[in-house]
């Protein structure tokens, strides 16, 4: 049950929250006092406008550029009315990065500045839960069958391995995978998780369990924390408020989704099938592995039911590798636009195999009829998933197939709706509730008409507020009129170009580069030939897909202090890094999406066909979105200051150059080319050094 506030805290909220929240930022008021923050209008201005879209159940889209606060614009008007209407409050994002900021920062910030004002000292006391993944969880009473059974289920490294993650529970606190270093073994962390059936309220109490002690917390939560992937995940899955109930994830619960600019691309991934030969195999030899005779059949079943898995196994082996040889022996995806004919059926066998499991789990006790069952579902789901596929059951969806895993040999089954904003419409903006979408990069122009239509939230309240950063003062844009143009006949040019004018641009500055690409291919090469420049002048040089994860090379990028980073698509956006360890972003190309992939070529296709620009309507808007995420890289605080320099010379040359350069948050730039650009750059680099 969601915590009930003292009768007083409700009365606070008599007048409404929207005035509440009025006086709360007051210019001279406590909030900035307390938290020591400079007074932004625009900050009042959204706090306000996201107070009357709660108090009034209603959705609102909200850009606000970067330095305004958003999060402190939100939270407070949420907490008060979590607090007061003893509803959850649901706050979203798609990096890691912000939902820690939100957690340990923000939230921190909102309870110190209630404990200053003696009216408001109730809603001090706010829960905080974060939702994670089922799957993230041990589950200690699969970890007890596990080891039971550990001999029939595993070879000697995997009982390594299940003793580990025994050690590692008697100490822990949360239970969840990020804890245990070096990540566990994929195959034995399955069998101990808490995403399965048989982690279920009779057989877990919360006492022993982590998952269930998560979701306990979750229930006394007046703000949940979620990630837009679990979210839509969920969403997706039929999970959510659901029925007569209002809200969105949770009963009566109202939302907020930070960071919203990625939530088209995001809900497209999670609103379709995603069905893999590896999950398909691994479900299969988890019951019985015919190479290592191990599984949970092996003790408990009985000939035929081994005979009905090798089955199920050679079939899905030969029906995934006829996918493999009809559609992707040149291509990396196939996009289908008629149901593919198949020689081999494996639904049937999977479908089979799952009435088998649930007719024998009826007889076993708990504990494997509940993995039994758990196991009997998900092949069901596999089955119906692969026949819905193959018949293109969903009309509104695009079909494909995909080469999968890191090395792109496993074959995948995807499906994905052509377009999402139906499904958005219907699981956020339909549901009574409020739902607040905000990011500093949401419009295209001075109009957020292309990305509500993407989102279903054409009829709803927009608001745009620009960023109180002197951008004028503190930025500077150079752009290169003599880059080759991209083509095959310049690939060589280009490449060398490119390095050149890198290195060139790298040595303007004593801070770090960050350096965005649209292709790994032109990034890997660039890296290779300008490695040793780099290692030459001492200047640390990082590659994204090389060796670190993300995280970890933002983290020896800003400890560094005057490196060069190479980054590529995920580092265009959500990358934090304030002061002069990045004191210039380095634009190599326009990011324009090559419509390759088969949503946007069904998009483009469809677009097409009623009479329409593909590229003014779909590839322009989301380029623009994306070069301003860039470009939104640099200034991070209001004492920031550095370059932005682009390498596309489209820019300055095509009619679609104006929408980028109006998309720039400083409108005066200088051109530069190989022959001038020492004097181009110079008088900044005097101005960076004072």
């Amino acid at each position: 049950m969601i915590c009930i506030p003292e009768k007083t805290e409700r009365q606070r909220l008599e007048k409404g929250l929207s005035a509440e929240v009025e006086s709360l930022f007051e210019q001279s008021g406590t909030l900035y006092q307390t938290l020591r923050l400079e007074y932004r209008p625009q900050q009042v201005k959204m706090a306000y406008a996201t107070a009357c879209a709660f108090e009034k159940n209603d959705a609102l889209i909200f850009e606000a550029g970067t330095g305004v606060g958003k999060s402190l614009a939100y939270l407070l008007p949420g907490i008060l009315m979590a607090m007061a209407e003893s509803r959850p409050f649901v706050v979203s994002s798609h990096t890691i990065a912000l939902q820690e900021q939100i957690r340990t920062k923000d939230l921190e910030g909102c309870r110190n500045l209630f404990r200053a004002f003696p009216d408001h000292l109730p809603a001090a006391d706010f829960k905080v839960a974060m939702l994670v993944g089922r799957a993230n969880y041990l589950c200690t009473t699969r970890l007890e069958r596990a080891l039971r059974s550990k001999i029939d289920l595993f070879g000697t490294r995997e009982q390594a391995e299940l003793e580990r993650i025994r050690l590692w529970a008697s100490s822990s606190q949360e239970g969840l995978i990020e804890e245990l270093t070096p990540p566990p073994l994929p195959e034995v962390w399955d069998w101990v998780n808490a995403d399965a059936g048989a982690c279920n309220p009779r057989a877990c109490m919360p006492e022993r369990c982590f998952f269930r002690r998560a979701r306990a917390r979750l229930r006394k939560a007046n703000v949940v924390i979620v990630n837009h992937s679990l979210l839509f995940a969920l969403l997706g899955a039929g999970a959510g408020a659901g029925g007569e109930s209002t809200g969105v994830l949770l009963p009566q619960d109202f939302v907020v989704l930070d960071e919203a600019h990625t939530v088209p691309e995001i809900a497209t991934e999670h609103f379709g099938l995603r069905l893999s030969a590896y999950g398909v195999t691994l479900g299969l030899k988890k019951l019985f592995n015919p190479k290592t005779r191990k599984g949970l059949l092996k003790s408990i079943g009985r000939p035929d039911d081994l005979e009905a898995v090798v089955k199920a196994l050679q079939t899905a082996d030969v029906f995934f590798e006829e996918i493999r040889e009809h559609f992707l022996q040149e291509h990396r995806q196939m996009r289908l636009r008629q149901p593919p004919e198949m020689d081999t059926d494996l639904a049937l066998p999977l479908k089979q195999l799952a009435e088998r499991l649930a007719d024998f789990g009826d007889k076993q006790p708990d504990a494997e009829r509940d993995e039994l069952r758990d196991h009997s579902t998900r092949l069901l789901s596999y089955g119906n998933g692969i026949d819905r596929f193959l018949m293109m059951a969903e009309e509104d969806h695009v079909h494909w197939v995909e080469r999968s895993g890191r090395h792109g040999q496993g074959v995948a089954l995807r499906t994905a709706p052509l377009e999402v904003a139906p499904y958005l419409k219907e699981h956020l903006f339909s549901r009574k509730t409020a739902v607040v979408l905000t990011s500093a990069t949401l419009a295209t122009g001075n109009t957020m008409e292309s990305f509500c239509t993407r989102v279903g939230a054409s009829s709803n309240t927009t608001e745009i507020v620009s960023s109180p950063f002197d951008f004028r003062n503190n930025m500077r844009v150079f752009i290169a009129e003599d880059a080759p143009l991209p083509g095959r006949e310049t690939a060589r040019l280009d490449a060398d170009w490119l390095a050149d004018t890198i290195a060139f641009c790298a040595n303007r500055t004593a801070g770090g580069s960050l350096v965005l690409f649209t292709s790994y291919a032109d990034m890997y090469r660039t890296a290779d030939a300008l490695e040793d420049v780099f290692a030459s002048t001492g200047r640390p040089f990082y590659v994204q897909g090389r060796e670190q994860g993300r995280s970890e090379l933002t983290r020896r990028f800003r400890e560094a202090g005057n490196a060069v980073l190479f980054g590529a698509d995920s580092f265009w956006t959500g990358i934090d890094v304030p002061g002069p360890a990045l004191s210039q972003v380095v634009i190599t190309r326009l990011p324009f999406e090559n419509p390759v992939h088969p949503i946007a070529e069904a998009k483009s296709a469809a677009i097409t066909q009623r009479g329409g620009s593909p590229f003014l309507e779909m590839t322009l808007p989301e380029a623009v979105i994306q070069f301003r995420q860039g470009v939104g890289r640099l200034i991070r605080k209001k004492s920031d200051r550095g370059l932005i320099t682009i390498l596309d010379t489209r820019i300055l040359t095509r009619t679609y150059g104006r929408d980028f350069i109006g998309a720039l948050p400083q409108p005066t730039f200088r051109r530069f080319s190989r022959d001038n650009r020492e004097q181009v750059f110079q008088p900044f680099q005097q101005e960076l050094s004072t």
